[in-house]
């Protein structure tokens, strides 16, 4: 049963937007090296017996649905690091 931090009540300032999109980028990053260290190569197609998969590309050029997603992710992260009281500051 999934029991995910709430952070309804949290809500991200406008400087952490930016913050936000690197960690987006991040998290695409970290699963595309995954998924290459594995064997997986760029596909048209998800093909999970050839291991080729249409998102293996650079975070940019991903369609906006699976930026969506990876952004939900980060932000999402930010959030409960708040929820569970600690800060977030610029250096």
């Amino acid at each position: 049963t999934p029991r995910p931090i709430d952070t309804a009540h949290i809500t991200l300032q406008d400087d952490l937007s930016q913050l936000t999109e690197l960690l987006a980028a991040n998290t695409h990053d970290l699963w595309a090296a995954q998924r290459m260290a594995d064997g997986w190569t760029y596909g048209p197609t998800r093909d999970d017996a050839s291991k080729q998969h249409p998102d293996l590309v650079p975070y940019d050029e991903l369609p906006e649905g699976e930026k969506a997603y990876d952004r939900l992710t980060a932000m999402e992260t930010l959030k409960v690091i708040l929820a569970l009281g600690y800060r977030i500051t610029k250096p």
